[in-house]
C-alpha cells in the first residue's frame, strides 16, 4: 500500500486493505485499523458522551470498543457495499456499547489488552468547546467526522509548509484557505509581509491546492475505492454547513 503521508494517487486505501484482510486475515488489516482507529477516535468519544455517558463511561467504552475491535477481527463484518470507514465504525461502536455494562469495560481497561494511544483529556477539552447539543447524535456524529477530516488535512498541509516555508507566512495565508478572499485583505498581507500582492495570489492558490490534495488524501483513506472521493467531498462540505 502507497504511503499516505502526502498527496498522491493510491492503488488502495487504508480501509480497502482493512475490507480485504478482514474476511481471510485479520492480522494482515490490523496496522491499517490501527492507523484509521487511532486518526478518527473522537467523535465516537463526542457520540458516547453527547448520548450521555460520563467522561470516564467514555472513555472506557471507547477504549474497550479498539481492543475489541482490534482483537476480534470484527472487521469481516463490514459491508464493503457501504464501503466507508465511518459508517462501519458507528454502527460497530453502538452496537458494543449498547451490548456492554458498565462494569465489564471497567474490568476490560488496562486488562492485558494493548490499548490505543489516545489524548483523552484533548478529546474532553474539544467536547466541552462544543457546547450544547444542537442536532441529533447522527447528524453530530457526520459533523465531527467532518471538521476532523479537514483539521488532519490542514495539519498535513501546515507540516509540508514548515519544511520549505516560513511558519510566519503560513500563519498569514491559513484564513485563505477556505474562500476566494478579495483584493483588500491580499494587498494589506502583501505589504505586512513585505511582497507583492500577486506573489500573495499564487502562494493562497497553491496553498489552496495542497490543502485540497491533502484533504482528498484523508478521504481516500476512510473509503473502499478511489470513486467514492468526490462522494465524500460532497458529505463533507453539507455535514459542516448543518
Amino acid at each position: 500500500m502507497n504511503d499516505a503521508s502526502g498527496p498522491a494517487t493510491f492503488a488502495t486505501t487504508r480501509w480497502s486493505v482493512v475490507l480485504a484482510a478482514g474476511a481471510g486475515d485479520p492480522g494482515r488489516a490490523r496496522p491499517a485499523l490501527e492507523t484509521l482507529c487511532a486518526a478518527y477516535w473522537f467523535p465516537l468519544y463526542a457520540d458516547a458522551r453527547r448520548r450521555g455517558a460520563s467522561r470516564h463511561r467514555a472513555e472506557d467504552v471507547v477504549q474497550g470498543f479498539f481492543a475489541a475491535l482490534l482483537e476480534k477481527g470484527w472487521v469481516g463484518d463490514a459491508d464493503p457495499a457501504r464501503g466507508r470507514f465511518r459508517s462501519f465504525l458507528l454502527t460497530a461502536f453502538r452496537r458494543f456499547d449498547a451490548k456492554e455494562h458498565e462494569r465489564d469495560v471497567a474490568a476490560k481497561r488496562g486488562g492485558g489488552r494493548t490499548a490505543l494511544s489516545l489524548d483523552f483529556d484533548d478529546g474532553e477539552s474539544r467536547f466541552q468547546a462544543e457546547g450544547p447539543a444542537e442536532r441529533e447524535p447522527d447528524r453530530a456524529f457526520e459533523r465531527r467526522w467532518a471538521l476532523t477530516l479537514l483539521a488532519r488535512a490542514l495539519r498535513r498541509t501546515c507540516d509540508a509548509w514548515a519544511s520549505t516555508g516560513d511558519p510566519r507566512t503560513f500563519a498569514a495565508l491559513v484564513p485563505f484557505i477556505g474562500g476566494p478572499g478579495d483584493a483588500r485583505p491580499y494587498a494589506e498581507l502583501a505589504e505586512r509581509l513585505g511582497t507583492t500582492e500577486g506573489a500573495v495570489k499564487v502562494a493562497v492558490h497553491r496553498l489552496r491546492v495542497r490543502y485540497r490534495e491533502n484533504l482528498r488524501a484523508e478521504i481516500r483513506d476512510t473509503v473502499a475505492d478511489d470513486a467514492a472521493v468526490d462522494d465524500e467531498m460532497r458529505h463533507l462540505r453539507e455535514a459542516v454547513a448543518e
